[in-house]
Formats: C-alpha cells, structure tokens, sequence
C-alpha cells in the first residue's frame, strides 16, 4: 500500500470510527459489537504507525493521552463563566419569571428546562473544526487545562461534523454515571482505597488527575448545555436551536430537556422530573430554566455573578437535622480507619437514619463536627447518608484523630502526605486479619490449597488461629471440628500448611500483606538482602537503593518491622521452621532482554506473579501498566480494562499458550 491509498483508508477508517463512537456514546444507539468495534481501531492503529506521518491529533487513536507533568496549567476564559442563582420553591421561580418580564418591558419569552446535572461545569474551544482547550470552571475568569483529560471522554467530539465555524467554545457537564461509579467504588474498596463520596466528586477528581490514562478507566461523560463563542454569521437565534445544532455537530445534549411556551409548562417539567430524578443514570439536582430568545438574553444581560435570563429551580434535597450522638472509627479489611457518626435516630427520605459516614479524617477537620452537634444529613436515593455542615455548635474542642488503632491498639499511619487515610499496620489486627489471612494463602503468596475465605471465618470464630503464624500450629483434630471437614480434607490442608514452609522469602514477605508492597518489590525485596533479617536491619537508604523501591515503600517496610506485635510473629515463624531466606536469582536466558510484558485476567495452572518470574529470568521486565512502550500483554481469562487499552494502542497481544511458547 503506497502513502496515497493509506491516507484514504485512514480518513475512510477515521469516519467510520467516530460515527460509531457518536452511536454509541451520543446516541445510545451502537450499530457493530464491541470486538467489530475492537478490529477496526487495531487496523487504524497499525495504518497510522505504519506510515507515521498520516496519524493527526484529533484521530480517536489519540484519545488515551500520557501523563501531565507538574500542576495543571491555567487559562482565562475568553467568556466569563457565570454561575446561576438558585430558587428552592415554584414560588421564588415564578418570581424570578416575573422579573424577567419586567425586565422585557412585559414581553413573556417562552423558555427552555433543562435538568440540572451535579457534575463539572467544563468549556471546550474548537478552532477550525478541532478540539484546542479543555479547561475546568475555576474562578469563573481563569481554570485549568484539562485538554489532555477531555480528549478521553468519548461524549467529547475531537473534530465536529459538517461545516463547523472557524471558532466555537461551547460549556457543558462532565459528570459520571451512577453504574460507574459504584464500579469505581467497588474497585477502590477491592484495593483498600479511600471511597468517593457521591459521583460530582469523582467526576471532578478524574478531570484534573495529571495521568490521562486513569481518566480514560474511569468512563467520564459529557453533555454541552450552553454556547461560549459562537460564530456571528451562523449563529442560531434561539437556546433551543443552539442544542440542535450542537447534535449536528457531535455533541452530546441531554434528551430529556423541554421546550417550554410558557412558565406553567416549566413547573409542570419540575414537578415531573422532581419525582422521576431517581430513575435517571446519573445525579441530577434540578432544573435549569433559561429565557430561550438568545436576543432577548443578551437585552436581559447579567449582574457580575449571574445571568438574569437563567436560574436553577433546585429540587427539595433529601435532608434532615439530627444531632451526633458518638464518632466512632472502624477498621476496615484492609487496615483503612473511617470516621462514622452515631446519631440520634431521625427520618430522612422515607428512612430512620442513625448513623453517616464522614468518609475521612479531613472531611472532619473540613466540617468542623464532633459529638455533641447538630448538624444537618443528606440522602439521595440509595446513597449512604452523609452530613452536609454544623447547624449548631454545641461540641467542646476539635475531634482528635486517634495515635492507635482502636481496634488492636497498634500504630497506625497516614498512607501519603498527598492521601487522606489512615491505615493500621499491625498485620495481627483483629477487623483486618480475616482479609490478610485469605491473601497470606493465595496463589501468589504462600500458596495454602483449602484455606479459603469460609474456612479462615470459621478458624477465627473459633479462636483457633489469632495471627498469621497460627495457621502453622494447627491440629488435625481442630480442622475435624470445622464444617465440612472429615480426614482427607483435613490431611490435604495440612500437607499444604507444611509445603508453605518451604517457600521462598518473596513469598512470605508478600503474603505478609505490608502497605504499598506487592509481589514485584517484594521479589526486589528478598532478592537484593537474600534473607528476612538482611531487610529487617536495613537503613532507609539502603532501602531506596533497590530497583524501584521509593520513599514511600521504604518507610512502609521500616514501620513494619518496627512493630513489637511483627516482631512476635516473625518469632513464631521461625519456631514453626518457614524459609526466611531467598534463592540466589537464576537468569536463564536472555531471549525477553528489553521486553516489557503486561499481565492480565487468571492464568490457568501458575499465577501472574509466578508467570512474571518467568519473564524475569529470561532477562525481560514486567511493569504495572499499559502503555506504548509496552511489548506485550498476556491475557488470561477474565481480562479487565488493559486489554482494550492495548488494542487502542496496537500492543501484541499474547493468550498464555502463546505466552508460554515465548518463554520455553
């Protein structure tokens, strides 16, 4: 294929693409399955790298951006972005109607209603028919660029359609769907992560990370809702055809808006959606209500904070006043410490409500709140009840986060200077052992056949094993009183108990479950000092010399092994007889020298990490991430995100049986 007839086919492929993307993601209404979908991207992306300088900036194989170095940048807004002023009953909007026909000299403009999505207000700027700028709100005048986050948002158009003005900024909502954000949740709490509060705050935190291969994950959408600049020749003499043409262009504009001939027809819109606002995907907190006449708005102009042709009708919130009882703090599975607040018992949206979450120690400090205030609750939906502010101050002193873990007494420590959680280290903690029991078993730790999730819940319940090293004191006739348990199954799980101690320090120092430590340094880890007691009585430079061992992993080993309650368990490992040292590394090869390998989804027969080792040892490097400098991924069954991430960027892609012949 000559240059001339690759430019065709990447412009017919380009075409092809975001029609698809415009189905899919605009009109809800895809015509081609996902792996179709999945095929044409890899033929744009083998094209474009096959002949480079054919592939532009606004192709959809640009979308996932790289990582933005340092702060966001800012910029000043060609237009100021006003914010709305709020009405909060029918009444205050029909007397805002009434100013607004005084305003025109008695003239009763119809009206546009448009549901008022909790989001992230976001301007884009398209020059020549091209996405320029991204940037966030800010102060209204100046916000920050976001342009390498927004190209991921599939609602967000890189090249307009038709015939589009020399320049058009348009504003909309960047806001997340209910569904996704409960899967990012989910994920978050899977990983021991500290939990979004409501999706307007998870929207805006994946706006403006640096890394815009994290917001691509985490499925951002958009609608545009008003016009910043438009074209003077071309420019659409109503808001209701502005939202038309925006369609033809490519946006995304919210389908159930209405066209209102007057203002009952607008309280009749808020009344509907004021019960329906459930049901709908994503959060919505009222009704934005604009004068639709776009000559009639710009003669009705705006104070210096608002527009007076606009206001937003915001629905009864879901709220109530209680007062706070008790702040407890619980530990979670994974050693995370969250405020809860106890409260006098109180109906809220249908519901006796009777204790909130205060998501972190900083939300705490931000709110001000202790025992004893009244403060004022908010609950949208099924969402967990959360307190909004103090509604009367009637606490003694700030709340005092504690020194030690409430549940064992142990240290606790905050993850990052940049985090707001607070983590127990004391592996032997009660409320998080069950969770470290289950990992110090699994495949890629010490490799316990039959000591799964029931099995450890009842050894615990029965207070046969109080920490990690119980498991290796075990007796047969313990294991026969368990559920299910007869002679076979017992004698299997202790012959894997005793296997276990044969393991490689690698092994062990990973199932040890210590913060921000995975299989990877822990093979960096035990394959440097060669035994437990080289990297107990390490420095902290020592620490950090090690391949891609940071500050942050070396203060979380030091603060371990520093723990009297780890000191007792590495003790009764050692009375039990486990391997605390590490075979010396065998390279066995160098046909992988220079590769970069990707695992992703359950390998069948052998774990990722051991797979990895595979790698290691014949001189090739696994990493954490898709990205183009990547060589391969391998995929095992029930692959997440990286798969499609690396047919966007056309990364040879290995199943394990093709893994496997590469490595033999």
């Amino acid at each position: 294929m000559n240059q001339a007839q690759a430019k065709k086919e990447i412009k017919d492929l380009i075409k092809e693409i975001e029609g698809h993307n415009h189905r899919y993601y605009v009109l809800n209404d895809p015509l081609i399955s996902d792996e179709e979908y999945d095929l044409l991207f890899k033929k744009l992306v083998d094209l474009e790298d096959a002949f480079p300088r054919l592939k532009s900036a606004t192709s959809p194989t640009q979308r996932v951006g790289a990582k933005v170095q340092g702060n966001l940048p800012t910029v000043k807004h060609s237009v100021v972005m006003l914010s709305l002023d709020n009405t909060y009953s029918l009444e205050e909007l029909k007397q805002w109607y009434e100013r607004v026909v005084k305003g025109l000299n008695g003239v009763k403009p119809s009206l546009t209603a448009e549901l008022k999505i909790d989001g992230l207000s976001c301007s884009l700027r398209y020059e020549n028919g091209h996405l320029s700028l991204a940037a966030t709100r800010g102060d209204g005048t100046t916000g920050e660029d976001v342009t390498h986050n927004a190209k991921t948002i599939r609602d967000i158009p890189l090249s307009l359609k038709g015939r589009a003005p020399a320049l058009l900024e348009v504003r909309g909502e960047v806001y997340m769907d209910k569904k996704d954000f409960a899967r990012l949740n989910q994920e978050r709490k899977e990983n021991g992560e500290v939990l979004f509060a409501n999706p307007r705050n998870a929207a805006a935190g994946s706006l403006k990370l640096l890394d815009a291969r994290l917001t691509a994950s985490r499925r951002l959408r958009f609608f545009v809702h008003s016009a910043g600049v438009l074209d003077k020749n071309k420019a659409p003499l109503t808001q209701w055809e502005f939202l038309k043409q925006a369609q033809k262009f490519g946006f995304a504009v919210n389908s159930h808006n209405r066209l209102c001939h007057n203002l009952d027809e607008v309280i009749a819109f808020c009344e509907e959606y004021a019960t329906k606002r459930d049901k709908i995907s994503f959060d919505v907190d009222g009704i934005v209500v604009k004068v639709n006449d776009l000559g009639l708005q710009a003669q009705l102009g705006a104070t210096l904070k608002s527009p007076r042709w606009a206001v937003a009708f915001k629905f009864p919130a879901y709220q109530a006043s209680t007062t706070i009882k008790e702040i407890i703090v619980q530990v979670g599975r994974t050693g995370v410490l969250t405020p809860v607040a106890e409260l006098e018992p109180v109906a809220c949206a249908g519901v006796m409500i009777s204790r909130a979450t205060l998501h972190n120690f900083d939300e705490i400090q931000r709110l001000g709140v202790n025992t004893g205030d009244r403060v004022l609750l908010e609950r949208a939906g099924d969402v967990i009840p959360k307190i909004i502010k103090v509604l009367e101050k009637n606490s003694k002193g700030e709340f005092v986060i504690p020194k030690l873990c409430p549940s064992c007494h142990g240290k606790i420590q905050k993850e990052k200077d940049e985090d707001v959680a607070y983590r127990c280290l004391n592996p032997s903690c009660p409320k998080q052992l069950e969770r470290l029991l289950v990992h110090f078993a699994s495949r890629g730790a010490m490799d316990i056949e039959g000591l799964g999730e029931s099995v450890v819940n009842q050894l615990l319940d029965k207070g046969l094993i109080k920490d990690l090293a119980g498991i290796y004191f075990l007796k047969k006739e313990q294991l026969l009183g368990l559920d299910l348990f007869a002679d076979k199954k017992a004698d299997n799980l202790l012959q894997a108990i005793v296997d276990s101690k044969l393991k490689p320090l690698s092994k062990l120092l990973y199932g040890l479950g210590i913060a921000n430590i995975g299989i990877k340094a822990a093979v960096n880890l035990a394959g440097h000092f060669g035994s437990l007691d080289g990297i107990i009585c390490a420095s902290t430079e020592e620490l950090q010399g090690i391949d891609e061992i940071g500050p942050v992993m070396a203060t979380s080993v030091l603060e371990y092994f520093r723990q009297p309650q780890v000191k007792k368990l590495l003790a009764k490992f050692r009375l039990a007889g486990l391997n605390l040292s590490e075979p010396k590394k065998q390279i066995s090869g160098n046909r992988l020298e220079g590769k970069k390998f990707v695992f992703t989804g359950e390998l069948s027969g052998i774990t990722r990490q051991e797979a990895g080792l595979w790698v290691q040892n014949q001189g090739g490097k696994v990493i954490a991430s898709v990205s183009k400098s990547l060589d391969y991924l391998v995929v095992g069954e029930n692959p997440g995100s990286k798969l499609s991430q690396a047919r966007q960027l056309g990364i040879k892609i290995l199943n394990q049986k093709e893994f496997e012949e590469i490595c033999a």
